[in-house]
């Protein structure tokens, strides 16, 4: 099973085409509602990162990560990670797969590296489509920071890289917890939708502010963190607390598919 036949067969199928579509769409439907409504306006003495959207194209393509960060990017990772084997199962083609004979080590493997690498190339076509959109639409220029000052067009550029490193890293959490169902159900959309429940499960606690210093060990307390790097002096403390707790959450569930499917008796 090497990597570029998994690859080609997983970006041949239609809900890759559909997740990339609907990401590519976003920037769009931005700059109609922008468009529709006037530009976007803080309330009261609030100040964030969307009074600034139509600043420049950078402003734009950060606030698409803004507003897509909480829900709608875990949704490719839950996807390309969660239905790599259980819909394999669900197909009754995993047996033979194993028959051919391919390595369960080598076929679990093979689907892990496709799945993540679709899953960091819809982040980064979220961001390159809304820059693209957004200098089109607002022009070429620095970064304007809600709370004062501005990153050049360079600086932007490499702190957008970051966030977007950051987003993947923070999302790996949610990569192995549906990677992990996908190996232990034969239907595809109880993997996807386990991963992206218990994710939806884990902001509601992150709401919670009784659990008190206990959210901290909640990768959703740490989603947003990456606000720190598109400030004019960055402050890295948040993302690498985030960072070291999703990974940390992300091998444990990654070592539990291994073990869990390299003894697993495949019937389907």
């Amino acid at each position: 099973m090497p990597l570029r036949v998994e690859l080609v067969r997983q970006l041949k199928r239609r809900r890759t085409l559909v997740m990339g579509a609907i990401l590519a769409v976003l920037p769009f439907v931005l700059v109609v509602a922008f468009a529709i409504g006037g530009e976007p306006d803080g309330r009261g003495n609030r100040i964030n990162l969307m009074d600034t959207a139509t600043a420049s194209g950078a402003n734009f393509a950060a606030v698409n990560l803004f507003v897509s960060a909480g829900f709608l990017l875990v949704i490719p990772v839950a996807l390309f990670c969660g239905d790599t084997v259980a819909s394999e199962a669900g197909w009754s083609s995993l047996r033979y797969l194993l028959a051919a004979p391919v390595p369960r080590m080598r076929l679990l493997w093979s689907k892990l590296v496709v799945g993540l690498g679709l899953s960091l190339a819809a982040m980064v076509l979220l961001p390159v489509v809304a820059l693209a959109v957004g200098t089109a639409a607002y022009g070429w220029g620095p970064l304007r920071i809600p709370t004062g000052g501005a990153l050049d067009p360079g600086t932007a550029a490499q702190r957008l890289v970051i966030v977007v490193a950051y987003l993947f890293v923070s999302q790996l959490v949610t990569a192995g917890l549906a990677f992990w169902l996908s190996t232990r159900t034969d239907a595809p959309l109880g993997a996807v939708g386990g991963a992206v429940g218990l994710t939806i499960v884990g902001n509601v606690l992150d709401a919670v502010t009784a659990l008190g210093d206990w959210r901290h060990f909640l990768p959703a307390h740490w989603q947003f963190a990456w606000a720190d790097a598109v400030q004019t002096t960055p402050e890295w403390s948040g993302m690498i607390q985030g960072a070291a707790v999703s990974v940390t959450y992300a091998l444990v569930l990654f070592a539990l598919a291994f073990r869990g499917f390299v003894r697993k008796d495949v019937v389907s």
